[in-house]
């Protein structure tokens, strides 16, 4: 077990690596879920902090929005560079912050590297269109501007990853940034913060195109009400999403939210099994379950579900639990206890709700830890039952069976939320299906692969409860800008739209 001296040791080395200076205070204290001891501790900003914060972000935004878009992406691609450099160290806090495995945490820095490489190129196409007009000697087109101060909430699961999809493509799009992460995570954000700090001065940017407050969520009412901050994207669970977006849009801000996610695979009988294992078993393992995109449900056919339960079943047995630091290591600790208290209190009541505990569940013990390491559980359920429809932020997957394709898409899409999906099958129509309008209702519909684990090129959010919101590839971009439709009149005439004569 890593002791509690080296877990501060490679704190401190990274956060030194990475230009960090803590300001002293007892605003908050950093601890790690890998021993359950406390870190550091610093200042916090309080509202009138935060109030200061918009003000020199709307000031730099007047700035940065004049400043050629290639240029914009000269800072985000030393900002990748910089990442490279540190990739060790930023995977360093964020194991000991939220307790990944090293490979996982190695992969999010990869995944932030990543995208500031797509907004590199993305600099250079933030394009309009052209479009025929219905009148002689005219031209009708549209084109793209930045929309004003950003505000960026994260969460604790992804605390630097999240923050890099939307800062990252917000800095190219010419908007200023403020960053307001995690409570349980303020170490890895002061790491980042520091490296964008350090390419905003090498670069010549304004000095606050961004801004990162350590706060509490009171202390930040004012991301919410100021009507300087045209956008709001806010990634974490379904109730907080329900708190923001009231407040945002009614002062007719924007919201880009990424919320809850109860993701599901349907596993058919043409099935590839041994695929179909190894992916329910990285998706719902995966992070200790601790994803938005983490495998909630298997939807297996009457055929298989017997062979695929078991199957998943013993993989989650065998699966080593314990230190995130050691190489071995597959899954590590819950984020803190409140979260293995949900968990239990789910357990319960799907026991109550007449399903059968297959394996899992219980308290891994971890020498010299007094964390919360548990083995993931797999509980079959004779229905959907409410527990089921629920997110459970932790390593818990349901296993249901069905008869009729219609009736696992049925199941798969009647609960609230709408993030990941996926099925696992040979035969092309029910891939197809799966896919169509008809089928699954997510945000993301993969086909022979698990629900987490998705790549930067594409656009991530989901629907319904999950909010909407859209962030990383594809066109995700212009949720950060306003678009402006444009005629103009190249003739020496001043024909009206629609045949319209005014004299």
């Amino acid at each position: 077990m890593t002791s509690h001296d080296e877990l501060l040791r490679r704190t401190h080395d990274a956060l030194s690596a990475c230009g960090v200076t803590v300001s002293p205070g007892d605003g908050w204290t950093a601890r790690s879920p890998v021993d359950g001891g406390s870190l550091i501790s610093g200042a916090a900003a309080d509202s009138d902090a935060v109030s200061s914060a918009i003000d020199a972000a709307q000031d730099a935004f007047l700035v940065w929005r004049t400043v050629p878009a290639p240029a914009r992406g000269a800072l985000v691609k030393r900002l990748g560079r910089l990442l490279e450099e540190h990739r060790e160290h930023l995977a360093d806090l964020i194991t000991v912050e939220v307790g990944k495995i090293r490979s996982e945490a190695l992969g999010e820095v990869q995944e932030m590297i990543d995208i500031c490489d797509f907004a590199v190129g993305l600099s250079r196409q933030l394009d309009g269109r052209t479009m025929p007009s219905e009148r002689p000697g005219h031209r009708l087109m549209e084109t793209w501007h930045p929309v004003g101060v950003v505000a960026v909430i994260s969460a604790f699961n992804f605390p630097a990853a999240v923050w890099s999809w939307n800062t990252a493509l917000a800095l190219v799009c010419g908007d200023s940034v403020i960053w307001k992460p995690s409570e349980l995570t303020p170490l890895t954000s002061l790491a980042c913060t520091a490296l964008l700090d350090r390419a905003i001065a090498e670069s010549g940017a304004p000095p606050h195109v961004h801004i990162t407050v350590l706060a509490d969520r009171d202390s930040c009412a004012a991301l919410l009400d100021d009507v300087r901050v045209a956008v709001v994207s806010a990634t974490g669970s379904e109730r907080m999403g329900a708190l923001v977006a009231p407040r945002v849009a009614a002062r007719f801000g924007r919201s880009i939210l990424e919320l809850g996610g109860n993701n599901a695979a349907v596993v058919a009988p043409s099935a590839d099994l041994d695929l179909a294992v190894r992916g329910i078993v990285f998706a719902a393992a995966g992070t200790a379950g601790q994803r938005c995109t983490t495998m909630r449900r298997v939807i297996a056919h009457s055929s298989v579900a017997d062979e695929v339960a078991e199957r998943v079943a013993a993989a989650f047995a065998g699966l080593i639990v314990g230190d995130p630091f050691e190489t071995d290591t597959l899954v590590g600790p819950l984020i803190n206890q409140a979260a293995y208290d949900r968990m239990q209190t789910s357990l319960r009541r799907a026991q109550s709700a007449g399903g059968v505990v297959g394996t899992g569940g219980d308290l891994v013990d971890v020498a010299g830890s007094e964390s919360f390491y548990v083995r993931p559980a797999l509980v079959r359920m004779p229905t959907q039952a409410d527990v089921v429809r629920e997110e459970t932020f932790a390593p818990l997957l349901y296993v249901m069976t069905y008869d009729d394709f219609d009736e696992a898409v049925t199941m798969h899409n009647e609960v609230p939320q709408g993030l990941s999906s996926s099925i696992f099958t040979l035969h092309q129509r029910e891939a197809e299906l799966f896919m169509s309008a008809a089928g699954s209702d997510c945000g993301i519909v993969n086909v022979n692969i698990g629900t987490s684990g998705a790549e930067i090129g594409g656009a991530f959010g989901g629907e319904k409860t999950t909010g909407g919101g859209r962030e990383s590839g594809s066109d995700a971009w212009r949720g950060y800008m306003r678009r402006a439709t444009n005629t103009i009149n190249y003739s020496t005439s001043l024909p009206l739209a629609q045949g319209v004569n005014f004299g």
